[in-house]
């Protein structure tokens, strides 16, 4: 029997680790899998020593401004472990706080495997060796994270991305345009402003006044916003009225929904991955804080930033940064997408492309056998240990 931690911060995360923690049951069922996660995860039977809900946040600043909570947070899970002492620990994502808890981890004697690693390849190169240092496996999700890993002599692998299993519809096209109550002759438009409550406040309101726009120049669209789980829908049902436009507010079949939809209007993450994998374009926002937004140019170096763009190397769908977020460059981008049918065909295409990157199915599978071997590896030296100190 093994027993695995898992430390997860993000919503994104908390998908990659409840499809991680069945992989795991699947092919190991008495598998003890505790730590810090959400709601996906504790359904995956994760059981939950912190809920991520009450520790996530957006930005250089807004993450310094919780340090003392992180630290706190970290020094629970610390005990957690020594308590526990578990055969390995699984760092998923999320690393200011993670690697943090690496270095606890390693004070501990618990091994430490490193599934979806910091964004090295995009700033602070230099972290790949400190990284390398403590963790002892990494399993990348994208092929361009490998590289500069394997120049700081860490153990890496690329095992190909999650999302191609799950990025997938439940219903046929007829039915999921049925079950939206979609018209054939509407133009259906996805918004996404995302997970977080702070990347709503920045981009929600941009997003409903050229909402307001487009459906004053298109008739024919129609809006709808999938609510993340655990937010309140309210709050931004009443910013839609104030903004006097009309949006479809939704909970399921999230990805059907995509299927049908024209164009996103989206807040750069993995939501923009998951449309790509549906053969959705999105006009792809990012919008910080203006201090955060200060510190991450100093740091951060790429040339795009949202990910189908990265995997293609070039821009294959538009990308509007601070400033840019604006009702009148969104407008432009999206009667390109509505009057040329051309290059929505074009972009569609290469989006295809792109996701065929992200390698074959079952990287869940893979990374589960690549974590249960090190958690054997693990258990068979606290056996020796154990033996010896007899």
């Amino acid at each position: 029997m093994y027993k695995i931690m898992f430390s997860a911060g993000e919503v994104s995360g908390d998908l990659h680790g409840a499809r991680l923690a069945e992989a795991i049951q699947k092919k190991q069922p008495d598998a003890v899998l505790f730590g810090f996660g959400g709601a996906q995860m504790a359904a995956a039977g994760v059981r939950l020593a912190a809920n991520m809900s009450d520790y996530s946040v957006m930005g250089f600043w807004e993450a310094f401004k919780n340090l003392r909570r992180l630290f706190c947070l970290r020094d629970a899970l610390t005990a957690v472990m020594a308590a526990e002492k578990p055969d390995l620990l699984v760092l998923i994502d999320y690393p200011d706080f993670n690697w943090r808890l690496a270095k606890q981890a390693k004070k501990l004697g618990i091994p430490v495997l490193s599934y979806i690693p910091p964004s090295a390849w995009a700033w602070r190169q230099g972290r790949a060796k400190d990284c390398a240092r403590l963790a002892d496996e990494f399993l990348a999700i994208f092929p361009f994270e490998t590289k500069v890993y394997e120049a700081a002599g860490a153990n890496i692998s690329f095992i190909g991305n999650p999302l191609v299993d799950t990025v997938r519809p439940s219903l046929s096209r007829d039915e999921a345009k049925r079950y939206f109550d979609i018209a054939a002759d509407q133009c259906p438009i996805l918004l996404l402003p995302g997970s977080r409550r702070q990347e709503i406040s920045l981009l929600l309101p941009v997003m409903l006044a050229v909402a307001a726009k487009i459906q004053a120049e298109y008739p024919s669209t129609v809006f709808f916003l999938p609510v993340a789980q655990g937010l309140d829908r309210q709050p931004m049902e009443a910013m839609a009225r104030q903004a006097g436009v009309s949006i479809h507010f939704t909970t399921d079949y999230t990805y059907d929904l995509m299927g049908c939809c024209q164009l996103a209007i989206a807040t750069s993450g993995t939501v923009v991955l998951e449309a790509a994998l549906m053969g959705l374009p999105s006009i792809v926002l990012y919008r910080l804080s203006p201090i955060s937004y200060w510190i991450g140019r100093l740091l951060v170096h790429v040339k795009y930033f949202s990910l189908p763009n990265i995997l293609a190397g070039k821009e294959i769908q538009p990308e509007l940064l601070q400033s840019e977020v604006n009702p009148k460059r969104i407008l432009a981008e999206t009667r390109r997408f509505l009057s040329d049918t051309a290059y929505a065909s074009v972009v569609r295409n290469q989006l295809k492309q792109a996701c065929r990157l992200l390698g074959e199915p079952d990287a869940a599978g893979r990374a589960a056998e690549h974590i249960l071997t090190a958690a054997a590896r693990s258990g068979q030296k606290k056996g020796r240990l154990s033996g010896e100190n007899l």
